[in-house]
């Protein structure tokens, strides 16, 4: 880096006396410093200083290109603050970093908690339904959040699902002069003083908390019966095999309890619905499960759809598949995407024969009954057959 425009500061509460002799001088030879307002108090910005806009846009701070220019951001600014959207938009010559201390780091310290064990999210412009998929007895999380009020309602919501028993601190202004810590639980919450909170940690009790396992209970999900089935949905996750960062297309997705359930593995789903009915009922899952952002929803029915998306890794067929639908899906998906169909009629079962005939892959039968009341006595209740073929294209 020979003579970088741009320097990117971490910056604590504790101002000035926290910087680097390189990020100090940094800052005096910038023709102008970015940051919240808070950030360019704390550094003497004056005359120089520049807000960020709300939202944040890095396009202010590149119509700078070529001038000394200073970026001030809480901490890592590459932990849930603004350095990665700067460096997307930059050369790795034009510019440098002088990270601080991160707010989970100083957290984690204030508490005597190892950091490689606590889960850290910033929940400043994300719903708290982010937490659903990482709650569990035992854990424990350092959230970021933007003030008073946000750690309040954090609390509440807390509360309003079963995690009131929960330890709970708000940290505020650490590693400065005014720091602050209070403890308590989230059903006796105590606000903190502070204006401006930096952070909440939960240590979570409670109830006990989503499985791991794919085959969540069909009651944790809106739906009017257009739902894969527990048991059958675990046999559908196994064969779809999901992995972190994978794309999946899930079509005619009724529910979109596919949908949750691998983005909940660590992927991101299209889901593709003809209904908007159902359309809706994918989108309020997907916000109770915290995945809003993993999982979007195209109303509409395959294979017109399809065409103008990006390319998947994995498609799911939960129903309603034909000879033309899988002739327009198989042309559209890359060389070793794999492929996962059900059947439950006869005609789409003979389709299935024929297609693993020429494609390969594999053929499974599942038949499953279940335990039901009949008279004074109990029998089985079968379910219809589902036809599954997987194969690797």
């Amino acid at each position: 880096m020979s003579d970088p425009w741009l320097t990117i500061i971490g910056i604590g509460d504790d101002g000035l006396a926290g910087l680097s002799e390189a990020s100090r001088k940094a800052l005096a030879n910038a023709e102008t410093v970015f940051g919240g307002e808070r950030h360019l108090k704390l550094a003497g910005a004056d005359g120089r200083g520049k807000p960020w806009p709300v939202p944040f846009d890095a396009a202010c701070v590149l119509t700078r290109r070529g001038h000394p220019t200073v970026v001030l951001a809480s901490g890592d600014p590459f932990w849930h603050g603004a350095g990665g959207s700067l460096a997307a938009h930059l050369a790795p010559d034009e510019w440098i970093a002088h990270p601080a201390l991160s707010t989970f780091s100083l957290a984690a310290s204030r508490l005597g908690w190892q950091l490689e064990n606590t889960i850290c999210i910033g929940l400043h412009a994300a719903p708290f339904e982010r937490l659903v998929p990482l709650l569990s007895r035992g854990a424990r999380i350092i959230c970021l959040v933007r003030d008073v009020k946000a750690a309040g309602d954090l609390a509440q919501w807390l509360v309003g699902r079963g995690w009131g028993v929960s330890r709970l601190w708000t940290l505020s202004a650490l590693g400065g002069p005014r720091e602050h810590m209070i403890e308590c639980r989230p059903d006796s919450y105590v606000a903190a003083s502070a204006a401006s909170p930096v952070a909440v940690a939960i240590e979570a009790g409670g109830v006990a908390g989503l499985s791991r396992a794919s085959g969540l209970a069909d009651d944790l999900f809106q739906h009017d019966g257009q739902i894969t089935k527990r048991p059958i949905r675990a046999l559908a996750l196994s064969a779809l095999a999901p992995r972190p960062g994978e794309k999946l297309w899930d079509v005619g997705a009724g529910s979109g309890s596919i949908s949750v359930e691998w983005a909940l593995a660590g992927g991101t789903s299209i889901a593709f619905e003809a209904r908007e009915d159902r359309a809706a009922h994918i989108r309020t899952n997907a916000e109770a499960f915290g995945l809003s952002h993993k999982v979007s929803i195209v109303i509409g029915t395959a294979p017109a759809a399809l065409s103008s998306l990006d390319r998947p890794d994995v498609v799911f067929i939960g129903g309603g598949l034909d000879a033309a639908m899988f002739d327009a899906v198989w042309s559209l998906i890359p060389q070793d995407a794999r492929l996962v169909a059900h059947s439950v009629t006869l005609e789409t079962e003979a389709l299935l024969a024929g297609l693993q005939r020429k494609h390969g892959g594999d053929l499974l039968r599942i038949e499953l009954s279940q335990a039901a009341a009949l008279g004074r006595y109990r029998s089985w209740e079968a379910a219809r057959p589902v036809v599954q073929w997987s194969v690797v294209k």
